[in-house]
Protein backbone atom coordinates (compact mmCIF):
# COMPACT_ATOMS: atom_id res chain seq x y z
CA UNK A 1 0.00 0.00 0.00
CA UNK A 2 1.31 3.43 -0.96
CA UNK A 3 1.89 6.09 1.48
CA UNK A 4 1.57 9.56 2.39
CA UNK A 5 4.52 11.68 3.46
CA UNK A 6 2.69 15.21 2.80
CA UNK A 7 3.58 17.66 5.28
CA UNK A 8 1.47 21.14 5.30
CA UNK A 9 4.19 23.54 5.25
CA UNK A 10 3.28 26.57 7.19
CA UNK A 11 3.46 29.18 5.12
CA UNK A 12 0.34 27.29 2.90
CA UNK A 13 -1.25 26.75 6.57
CA UNK A 14 -1.47 30.50 7.40
CA UNK A 15 -2.42 31.94 3.47
CA UNK A 16 -5.26 29.33 3.69
CA UNK A 17 -6.81 30.55 6.10
CA UNK A 18 -6.79 34.13 4.77
CA UNK A 19 -7.41 33.24 1.12
CA UNK A 20 -10.01 30.53 1.29
CA UNK A 21 -12.24 32.29 3.27
CA UNK A 22 -12.07 34.95 0.65
CA UNK A 23 -13.10 33.03 -1.46
CA UNK A 24 -15.94 31.42 -0.23
CA UNK A 25 -17.67 34.77 0.69
CA UNK A 26 -16.99 35.87 -3.26
CA UNK A 27 -18.59 32.74 -4.08
CA UNK A 28 -21.54 32.75 -1.52
CA UNK A 29 -22.46 35.84 -2.71
CA UNK A 30 -22.81 34.92 -6.68
CA UNK A 31 -26.90 34.83 -7.47
CA UNK A 32 -28.49 31.38 -7.25
CA UNK A 33 -29.14 29.73 -10.53
CA UNK A 34 -32.78 29.79 -10.88
CA UNK A 35 -32.66 26.10 -11.84
CA UNK A 36 -31.13 23.33 -10.71
CA UNK A 37 -28.19 21.94 -12.61
CA UNK A 38 -25.46 19.35 -12.30
CA UNK A 39 -21.74 21.28 -12.27
CA UNK A 40 -18.78 19.25 -14.20
CA UNK A 41 -16.36 21.31 -12.35
CA UNK A 42 -18.09 20.51 -8.56
CA UNK A 43 -18.16 16.89 -9.87
CA UNK A 44 -14.75 17.08 -10.59
CA UNK A 45 -13.98 18.65 -7.06
CA UNK A 46 -16.08 15.54 -5.64
CA UNK A 47 -14.29 12.98 -7.66
CA UNK A 48 -10.93 14.22 -6.51
CA UNK A 49 -11.68 14.67 -2.80
CA UNK A 50 -14.26 11.58 -2.26
CA UNK A 51 -13.65 9.28 -5.59
CA UNK A 52 -12.29 6.49 -3.98
CA UNK A 53 -15.95 6.35 -1.86
CA UNK A 54 -17.50 7.04 -5.29
CA UNK A 55 -19.57 9.84 -4.11
CA UNK A 56 -18.93 11.67 -7.58
CA UNK A 57 -21.60 8.97 -8.87
CA UNK A 58 -23.84 9.38 -5.93
CA UNK A 59 -23.60 13.51 -6.73
CA UNK A 60 -25.27 12.21 -10.21
CA UNK A 61 -27.72 10.03 -8.44
CA UNK A 62 -25.51 6.94 -10.32
CA UNK A 63 -26.03 3.36 -8.36
CA UNK A 64 -22.71 2.39 -9.94
CA UNK A 65 -21.09 4.44 -7.07
CA UNK A 66 -22.13 1.70 -4.90
CA UNK A 67 -19.03 -0.44 -6.81
CA UNK A 68 -16.57 1.69 -5.26
CA UNK A 69 -17.76 0.97 -1.42
CA UNK A 70 -17.27 -2.85 -0.98
CA UNK A 71 -13.60 -1.71 -2.56
CA UNK A 72 -12.79 1.23 -0.17
CA UNK A 73 -14.16 -1.53 3.23
CA UNK A 74 -12.13 -4.07 1.65
CA UNK A 75 -9.15 -1.73 1.74
CA UNK A 76 -9.91 -0.45 5.31
CA UNK A 77 -9.97 -4.14 6.15
CA UNK A 78 -6.58 -5.35 5.03
CA UNK A 79 -5.17 -1.97 6.40
CA UNK A 80 -6.31 -3.26 10.11
CA UNK A 81 -5.37 -6.91 8.89
CA UNK A 82 -2.23 -5.40 8.27
CA UNK A 83 -1.92 -3.37 11.49
CA UNK A 84 -2.45 -6.53 13.42
CA UNK A 85 0.21 -8.27 12.03
CA UNK A 86 2.37 -5.57 12.16
CA UNK A 87 2.01 -5.54 16.12
CA UNK A 88 2.61 -9.39 16.21
CA UNK A 89 5.53 -8.98 14.26
CA UNK A 90 7.15 -6.29 16.45
CA UNK A 91 6.29 -8.12 19.69
CA UNK A 92 8.27 -11.19 17.68
CA UNK A 93 10.91 -9.62 16.57
CA UNK A 94 11.36 -8.12 20.10
CA UNK A 95 11.81 -11.41 21.79
CA UNK A 96 13.76 -12.43 18.97
CA UNK A 97 16.46 -9.65 19.70
CA UNK A 98 15.99 -9.75 23.09
CA UNK A 99 16.93 -13.91 22.58
CA UNK A 100 19.91 -12.67 19.95
CA UNK A 101 21.60 -10.72 23.01
CA UNK A 102 21.08 -13.25 25.51
CA UNK A 103 22.94 -15.74 23.70
CA UNK A 104 25.76 -13.11 22.81
CA UNK A 105 25.97 -12.15 26.22
CA UNK A 106 25.81 -15.59 28.10
CA UNK A 107 27.98 -17.58 26.02
CA UNK A 108 31.01 -14.76 26.71
CA UNK A 109 30.13 -15.24 30.02
CA UNK A 110 30.26 -18.90 30.24
CA UNK A 111 33.22 -18.72 27.94
CA UNK A 112 35.34 -16.38 30.23
CA UNK A 113 34.43 -18.76 33.29
CA UNK A 114 35.15 -21.99 31.39
CA UNK A 115 38.54 -20.10 30.87
CA UNK A 116 39.42 -19.37 34.48
CA UNK A 117 37.85 -21.99 35.93
CA UNK A 118 41.42 -24.26 35.52
CA UNK A 119 43.36 -21.48 36.88
CA UNK A 120 40.92 -20.79 39.70
CA UNK A 121 40.70 -25.04 40.90
CA UNK A 122 44.59 -24.84 40.60
CA UNK A 123 44.65 -21.97 42.80
CA UNK A 124 42.97 -24.33 45.34
CA UNK A 125 45.06 -27.14 44.94
CA UNK A 126 48.05 -25.11 45.32
CA UNK A 127 46.35 -23.23 48.59
CA UNK A 128 46.94 -24.98 51.95
CA UNK A 129 43.88 -27.03 53.25
CA UNK A 130 41.77 -25.15 55.60
CA UNK A 131 43.42 -22.01 55.20
CA UNK A 132 41.54 -18.38 54.58
CA UNK A 133 43.07 -18.25 50.58
CA UNK A 134 41.91 -22.46 50.38
CA UNK A 135 38.71 -21.45 51.15
CA UNK A 136 38.64 -17.95 49.19
CA UNK A 137 39.70 -20.31 46.25
CA UNK A 138 37.36 -22.29 46.18
CA UNK A 139 34.18 -19.82 46.76
CA UNK A 140 35.88 -18.44 43.65
CA UNK A 141 35.70 -21.44 41.69
CA UNK A 142 31.90 -22.08 43.20
CA UNK A 143 30.90 -18.75 41.58
CA UNK A 144 32.65 -19.68 38.39
CA UNK A 145 30.77 -22.61 38.20
CA UNK A 146 27.46 -21.65 39.56
CA UNK A 147 28.17 -18.50 36.39
CA UNK A 148 28.61 -21.03 33.77
CA UNK A 149 25.68 -22.85 35.09
CA UNK A 150 23.05 -20.07 34.86
CA UNK A 151 25.06 -19.06 31.86
CA UNK A 152 24.25 -22.31 29.89
CA UNK A 153 20.51 -22.38 31.47
CA UNK A 154 20.21 -18.79 30.36
CA UNK A 155 21.21 -19.63 26.58
CA UNK A 156 19.28 -22.54 26.33
CA UNK A 157 16.22 -20.68 27.11
CA UNK A 158 17.29 -18.19 24.76
CA UNK A 159 17.74 -20.68 22.29
CA UNK A 160 14.49 -21.65 22.68
CA UNK A 161 12.56 -18.58 22.30
CA UNK A 162 14.55 -18.13 19.15
CA UNK A 163 13.44 -21.71 18.37
CA UNK A 164 9.83 -20.54 19.03
CA UNK A 165 9.53 -17.30 17.86
CA UNK A 166 11.88 -17.10 14.59
CA UNK A 167 9.16 -18.71 12.77
CA UNK A 168 6.37 -16.76 14.33
CA UNK A 169 8.21 -13.45 13.04
CA UNK A 170 8.48 -14.92 9.88
CA UNK A 171 5.24 -15.89 9.54
CA UNK A 172 3.92 -12.52 10.96
CA UNK A 173 6.10 -11.10 8.59
CA UNK A 174 4.67 -12.77 5.80
CA UNK A 175 0.93 -11.97 6.67
CA UNK A 176 1.82 -8.56 6.59
CA UNK A 177 3.16 -8.03 3.54
CA UNK A 178 0.33 -10.33 2.10
CA UNK A 179 -2.02 -7.60 3.60
CA UNK A 180 -0.35 -5.13 2.28
CA UNK A 181 -0.15 -6.18 -1.25
CA UNK A 182 -3.93 -6.79 -0.85
CA UNK A 183 -4.60 -3.31 0.70
CA UNK A 184 -2.65 -2.06 -2.36
CA UNK A 185 -4.16 -3.65 -4.76
CA UNK A 186 -7.52 -2.92 -3.82
CA UNK A 187 -6.87 0.88 -3.77
CA UNK A 188 -5.26 0.55 -7.27
CA UNK A 189 -8.11 -0.74 -8.43
CA UNK A 190 -9.98 2.15 -7.08
CA UNK A 191 -7.80 4.75 -8.96
CA UNK A 192 -8.33 2.49 -11.92
CA UNK A 193 -12.00 3.06 -12.39
CA UNK A 194 -11.83 6.78 -11.01
CA UNK A 195 -9.37 7.68 -14.02
CA UNK A 196 -12.54 5.74 -16.14
CA UNK A 197 -15.19 8.27 -14.44
CA UNK A 198 -13.06 11.08 -14.96
CA UNK A 199 -12.94 10.45 -18.96
CA UNK A 200 -16.72 10.04 -18.80
CA UNK A 201 -17.26 12.95 -16.28
CA UNK A 202 -18.76 15.16 -18.86
CA UNK A 203 -21.36 12.13 -20.56
CA UNK A 204 -22.51 11.89 -17.15
CA UNK A 205 -22.78 15.66 -16.22
CA UNK A 206 -24.74 15.79 -19.23
CA UNK A 207 -26.79 12.94 -19.00
CA UNK A 208 -27.59 13.91 -15.64
CA UNK A 209 -28.77 17.31 -16.16
CA UNK A 210 -30.87 16.04 -19.39
CA UNK A 211 -33.01 13.83 -16.91
CA UNK A 212 -33.64 16.84 -14.60
CA UNK A 213 -37.68 17.78 -14.81
CA UNK A 214 -38.57 20.85 -16.34
CA UNK A 215 -40.43 22.27 -13.80
CA UNK A 216 -39.11 20.45 -10.52
CA UNK A 217 -42.29 21.48 -8.08
CA UNK A 218 -41.72 22.41 -4.54
CA UNK A 219 -41.96 19.79 -1.90
CA UNK A 220 -44.50 19.59 0.52
CA UNK A 221 -41.77 20.03 3.53
CA UNK A 222 -39.72 23.22 1.81
CA UNK A 223 -43.01 24.53 1.32
CA UNK A 224 -43.61 24.04 5.20
CA UNK A 225 -39.72 25.32 5.93
CA UNK A 226 -40.84 28.88 3.89
CA UNK A 227 -44.01 29.09 5.68
CA UNK A 228 -42.35 29.21 9.13
CA UNK A 229 -39.29 31.06 7.93
CA UNK A 230 -41.08 33.85 6.69
CA UNK A 231 -43.67 33.94 9.77
CA UNK A 232 -41.06 34.26 12.03
CA UNK A 233 -39.71 37.27 10.31
CA UNK A 234 -35.92 35.96 11.07
CA UNK A 235 -33.56 38.96 11.54
CA UNK A 236 -30.74 39.03 9.05
CA UNK A 237 -26.72 40.00 10.27
CA UNK A 238 -26.77 43.02 8.34
CA UNK A 239 -29.96 44.38 10.41
CA UNK A 240 -27.54 44.70 13.44
CA UNK A 241 -25.28 46.69 11.88
CA UNK A 242 -25.63 50.78 12.29
CA UNK A 243 -21.94 51.88 11.78
CA UNK A 244 -18.53 51.08 10.55
CA UNK A 245 -17.69 48.82 13.61
CA UNK A 246 -20.73 46.93 13.31
CA UNK A 247 -19.83 46.44 10.17
CA UNK A 248 -16.21 44.96 10.69
CA UNK A 249 -17.76 42.24 13.11
CA UNK A 250 -19.93 41.27 10.69
CA UNK A 251 -17.37 40.87 8.33
CA UNK A 252 -14.74 39.73 10.79
CA UNK A 253 -17.30 36.70 11.73
CA UNK A 254 -18.19 35.78 8.45
CA UNK A 255 -14.40 35.55 7.73
CA UNK A 256 -13.51 33.08 10.33
CA UNK A 257 -16.85 30.93 9.54
CA UNK A 258 -15.46 29.53 6.83
CA UNK A 259 -12.55 28.07 8.61
CA UNK A 260 -14.81 25.28 9.81
CA UNK A 261 -15.24 24.34 5.92
CA UNK A 262 -11.29 23.84 6.13
CA UNK A 263 -11.61 21.43 9.27
CA UNK A 264 -13.83 19.57 7.45
CA UNK A 265 -11.19 18.82 4.56
CA UNK A 266 -8.35 18.54 7.03
CA UNK A 267 -9.84 16.03 9.29
CA UNK A 268 -11.21 14.12 5.69
CA UNK A 269 -7.60 13.81 4.92
CA UNK A 270 -6.17 12.93 7.91
CA UNK A 271 -8.89 9.83 8.28
CA UNK A 272 -7.85 9.08 4.67
CA UNK A 273 -3.98 9.27 5.32
CA UNK A 274 -4.22 7.35 8.54
CA UNK A 275 -6.92 4.83 7.55
CA UNK A 276 -5.90 4.15 3.85
CA UNK A 277 -2.30 4.86 3.64
CA UNK A 278 -1.35 4.33 7.36
CA UNK A 279 0.00 7.06 7.38
CA UNK A 280 -0.98 9.83 10.44
CA UNK A 281 0.53 13.24 9.70
CA UNK A 282 1.75 15.24 12.68
CA UNK A 283 0.31 18.77 11.81
CA UNK A 284 -3.66 17.85 11.02
CA UNK A 285 -4.86 18.07 14.62
CA UNK A 286 -2.01 20.74 16.06
CA UNK A 287 -3.08 22.97 12.93
CA UNK A 288 -7.04 22.87 13.93
CA UNK A 289 -6.97 23.40 17.50
CA UNK A 290 -4.98 26.25 16.64
CA UNK A 291 -7.40 27.55 14.14
CA UNK A 292 -10.34 27.16 16.25
CA UNK A 293 -8.86 28.79 18.76
CA UNK A 294 -8.10 31.63 16.30
CA UNK A 295 -11.48 31.50 15.00
CA UNK A 296 -13.14 31.63 18.99
CA UNK A 297 -11.09 35.13 19.96
CA UNK A 298 -12.23 36.35 16.07
CA UNK A 299 -16.02 36.11 16.87
CA UNK A 300 -16.37 37.16 19.89
CA UNK A 301 -17.21 40.57 18.43
CA UNK A 302 -19.56 39.33 16.11
CA UNK A 303 -21.34 37.03 19.00
CA UNK A 304 -21.38 40.09 20.58
CA UNK A 305 -23.08 42.14 17.98
CA UNK A 306 -25.48 39.36 16.96
CA UNK A 307 -26.78 39.03 21.03
CA UNK A 308 -25.43 35.14 20.49
CA UNK A 309 -23.76 34.94 24.03
CA UNK A 310 -25.40 32.81 26.76
CA UNK A 311 -27.33 34.74 29.43
CA UNK A 312 -29.99 34.71 31.91
CA UNK A 313 -32.86 36.32 30.28
CA UNK A 314 -35.56 35.68 33.47
CA UNK A 315 -35.59 39.46 34.23
CA UNK A 316 -33.96 40.96 31.07
CA UNK A 317 -36.10 39.27 28.51
CA UNK A 318 -39.74 41.55 29.88
CA UNK A 319 -38.05 44.85 30.19
CA UNK A 320 -38.71 47.81 27.80
CA UNK A 321 -35.28 48.76 25.17
CA UNK A 322 -34.74 51.32 27.08
CA UNK A 323 -34.51 49.22 30.17
CA UNK A 324 -32.75 46.83 28.90
CA UNK A 325 -30.09 50.11 27.54
CA UNK A 326 -29.86 51.23 31.22
CA UNK A 327 -28.62 47.38 32.38
CA UNK A 328 -26.45 47.32 29.45
CA UNK A 329 -24.28 50.73 30.62
CA UNK A 330 -24.36 49.03 34.51
CA UNK A 331 -23.17 45.85 33.06
CA UNK A 332 -20.61 47.76 30.64
CA UNK A 333 -18.46 48.14 33.11
CA UNK A 334 -17.49 45.26 33.80
CA UNK A 335 -17.40 44.00 30.28
CA UNK A 336 -14.79 46.60 29.47
CA UNK A 337 -12.39 45.51 32.42
CA UNK A 338 -12.46 42.04 30.93
CA UNK A 339 -12.30 42.97 27.28
CA UNK A 340 -9.44 45.55 28.19
CA UNK A 341 -7.67 43.13 30.45
CA UNK A 342 -7.63 40.32 27.72
CA UNK A 343 -6.36 43.38 25.02
CA UNK A 344 -3.28 44.18 27.36
CA UNK A 345 -2.33 40.89 28.37
CA UNK A 346 -2.80 39.40 24.71
CA UNK A 347 -0.48 42.36 23.50
CA UNK A 348 2.15 40.95 26.37
CA UNK A 349 2.15 37.78 24.55
CA UNK A 350 2.43 38.26 21.18
CA UNK A 351 5.71 40.61 22.11
CA UNK A 352 7.11 37.67 24.09
CA UNK A 353 6.03 35.49 20.89
CA UNK A 354 8.34 36.52 18.42
CA UNK A 355 10.91 38.08 20.75
CA UNK A 356 12.04 34.70 22.39
CA UNK A 357 15.83 34.31 21.93
CA UNK A 358 15.61 30.75 19.63
CA UNK A 359 13.62 33.16 17.02
CA UNK A 360 15.66 33.72 14.38
CA UNK A 361 13.42 35.78 11.89
CA UNK A 362 13.88 39.34 11.09
CA UNK A 363 10.54 39.58 12.73
CA UNK A 364 12.06 37.97 16.01
CA UNK A 365 15.23 40.40 15.65
CA UNK A 366 12.51 44.10 15.29
CA UNK A 367 11.02 42.73 18.71
CA UNK A 368 14.14 41.90 20.55
CA UNK A 369 14.84 45.60 19.73
CA UNK A 370 17.99 44.26 17.42
CA UNK A 371 17.05 46.12 14.55
CA UNK A 372 14.76 48.68 13.28
CA UNK A 373 11.04 48.72 12.05
CA UNK A 374 12.64 50.11 8.80
CA UNK A 375 15.00 47.93 8.60
CA UNK A 376 12.79 44.40 9.20
CA UNK A 377 10.59 45.69 6.62
CA UNK A 378 13.13 46.18 3.83
CA UNK A 379 14.96 42.52 4.93
CA UNK A 380 11.36 40.91 5.22
CA UNK A 381 10.46 38.59 1.69
CA UNK A 382 9.24 35.31 0.84
CA UNK A 383 12.17 32.59 2.35
CA UNK A 384 11.24 34.35 5.89
CA UNK A 385 8.12 31.91 5.46
CA UNK A 386 9.61 29.10 2.80
CA UNK A 387 13.11 28.86 4.32
CA UNK A 388 13.04 25.76 7.01
CA UNK A 389 15.78 26.81 8.84
CA UNK A 390 14.11 30.37 9.74
CA UNK A 391 11.62 30.53 13.22
CA UNK A 392 9.69 32.78 13.79
CA UNK A 393 9.79 33.12 17.99
CA UNK A 394 8.11 30.71 19.69
CA UNK A 395 7.10 27.46 18.31
CA UNK A 396 5.20 24.68 19.11
CA UNK A 397 6.47 21.33 20.54
CA UNK A 398 5.74 18.72 18.33
CA UNK A 399 7.25 17.64 15.00
CA UNK A 400 5.42 19.88 12.45
CA UNK A 401 7.13 23.32 14.56
CA UNK A 402 4.62 26.00 13.48
CA UNK A 403 5.06 29.46 14.17
CA UNK A 404 2.54 30.78 17.44
CA UNK A 405 3.03 34.22 17.09
CA UNK A 406 0.30 34.77 14.66
CA UNK A 407 -2.57 33.05 17.04
CA UNK A 408 -0.79 35.51 19.65
CA UNK A 409 -1.61 38.70 17.48
CA UNK A 410 -5.23 37.40 16.74
CA UNK A 411 -5.29 37.38 20.45
CA UNK A 412 -4.50 40.95 20.49
CA UNK A 413 -6.86 41.75 17.11
CA UNK A 414 -9.78 39.15 19.09
CA UNK A 415 -9.26 41.92 22.11
CA UNK A 416 -9.45 44.89 19.87
CA UNK A 417 -12.42 43.99 17.83
CA UNK A 418 -14.45 43.20 21.62
CA UNK A 419 -13.63 46.20 23.06
CA UNK A 420 -14.61 48.09 19.40
CA UNK A 421 -17.68 46.25 19.84
CA UNK A 422 -18.34 47.35 23.18
CA UNK A 423 -17.72 51.33 22.40
CA UNK A 424 -20.41 50.73 19.82
CA UNK A 425 -22.96 49.33 22.13
CA UNK A 426 -22.38 52.04 24.66
CA UNK A 427 -23.33 54.59 21.96
CA UNK A 428 -26.26 52.46 21.55
CA UNK A 429 -26.98 52.37 24.70
CA UNK A 430 -26.55 55.94 25.03
CA UNK A 431 -28.68 56.70 22.05
CA UNK A 432 -31.63 54.28 23.42
CA UNK A 433 -31.77 56.12 27.12
CA UNK A 434 -31.59 59.73 25.12
CA UNK A 435 -34.41 59.00 23.40
CA UNK A 436 -36.77 58.13 26.10
CA UNK A 437 -39.21 55.78 24.62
Amino acid sequence: MPGLSFTLPHWLYWVGLIVFPLVAMVLSRRPAPEERRYSLPLAYLIAVTGGILGLHRFYLKSLLGLVYLPIFLFVLYANGQESAARTQFSDYANQVRVAERTVAREEERVSEAEASLDGLKAAVTEAEPGSFAAKSAQRRVDRAEAAIETGRGRVEEARATLAEFGPMQGEAAQERQFWNNMAGYAFYLILALLLIDFVLLPGMVRRANAALPVHEEMSEAERALRAAEAEEELKHDRDYAENWIDRLSLFCGEFVSYWAVIAVFVYYYEVIARYVFNSPTNWAHEAMYLMFGMQYLIAGAYAMLTESHVRVDIFYAPMSRRRKAWVDLGTSIFFFIFAGTLLFTSWIFAMDAIAVPSGNSVVSDWARGQIGFGEMLGSFGFNQWSDPNIRWGEISFNEWEVPLWPMKWVMVMGGLLLVLQGISKLGKDIREIARGN
